[in-house]
């Protein structure tokens, strides 16, 4: 008796080896970063009302010819004291991804969910490094669960009335 069988070894036939579904990720980046603080230096004084923070987070997916995908996520967090912005930090985190072994119905959650947690703890670092830099302690951002911004963006997008022009 053989450990091979009549497909020659790996259970299907010839020629059609299964690859595991996987993503890589090959590249990160910085695509726009901004930082302002327009009551300088009269907002870096010690004491005060602690600031209302307002966050805003998208994320994007594109496909580039050469099969890879590149992800964006954007996030945008305003410090607001007294209806006041003290700071407004701004920033475009990308990576660059291989997704193989995934179906097309799959390919979306994976590339606006699975990629975008991997890039947060890197753009979260970014925004704490940068808010110490304009002279405030380290602005941490809280986990995203971005499973949950995703579906409230589909749910948004299925609301929305179709206009015909």
């Amino acid at each position: 008796m053989t450990d091979t069988d009549s497909f020659g070894g790996s259970g299907l036939p010839d020629g059609l080896e299964t690859t595991p579904p996987g993503m890589r990720i090959l590249a990160q980046f910085i695509r726009d970063l901004s930082f302002e603080n327009p009551r300088a230096p009269e907002s870096l004084r010690a004491g005060g009302v602690q600031p209302q923070i307002e966050l805003g987070v998208e994320m994007s997916a594109r496909a580039r010819p050469d099969e890879l995908f590149e992800v964006d996520l954007k996030l945008n967090a305003t410090a607001r004291t007294n209806g006041e912005t003290v700071f407004q930090i701004e920033l475009v985190y990308g990576g660059l991804f291989q997704v193989h072994g995934v179906s097309e119905a799959e390919l979306e959650p994976i590339l606006l969910i699975e990629c975008p947690r991997f890039l947060f703890p890197f753009a979260r670092r970014v925004i704490a490094d940068l808010s110490t830099e304009g002279g405030f302690p380290p602005f941490m951002l809280d986990p995203i669960d971005f499973a949950a911004v995703y579906a409230a963006r589909r749910a948004q997008a299925e609301s929305q009335p179709i206009s015909y022009v």
